[in-house]
């Protein structure tokens, strides 16, 4: 087999690789099912509250850009783990939005989340439970 065979060969490996790794982390942090059913309730004030925050100038450039990157990746038809998977199909997008604005908390602070949420205070206290903060 020539060798530009073999290298091709190792990069898909570790691909593969990755994306299991990505798919175990996934399922191990996943959100229980009913935080999974509230923040999906949640969901047109959690985009807002994305936008809110990406737009806000205030904010580090690195929270804008992850902030941003976070709504291509949910504007975008292609997931990291496929809908047909049990489960992890349709809680993929929210465990990344968790893993996002747990970021954001810890470098822009709680207030941030506080002063842009666009919904209830119920509401809000979820998603800052989800965040890893107290209601």
């Amino acid at each position: 087999m020539p060798e530009w065979a073999w290298t091709l060969l190792a990069v898909a490996g570790g691909l593969l690789l990755c994306w299991v790794v990505l798919v175990a982390v996934l399922w191990w942090r996943r959100p229980d099912e009913t935080r999974l059913r509230d923040l999906l309730r949640l969901l047109p004030d959690v985009l807002r509250l994305v936008r809110r925050l990406a737009g806000d100038r205030s904010l580090p450039r690195g929270v804008r850009v992850r902030l941003w990157l976070l709504l291509a990746y949910l504007a975008s038809p292609v997931d990291l783990v496929p809908d047909v998977v049990p489960v992890l199909g349709y809680a993929d997008d929210a465990v990344v939005t968790v893993l996002v604005l747990r970021s954001v908390v810890r470098r822009a602070g709680p207030e941030a989340l506080s002063r842009h949420w666009p919904g209830t205070p119920e509401g809000l206290a979820a998603v800052r439970r989800a965040a890893g903060l107290p209601p």
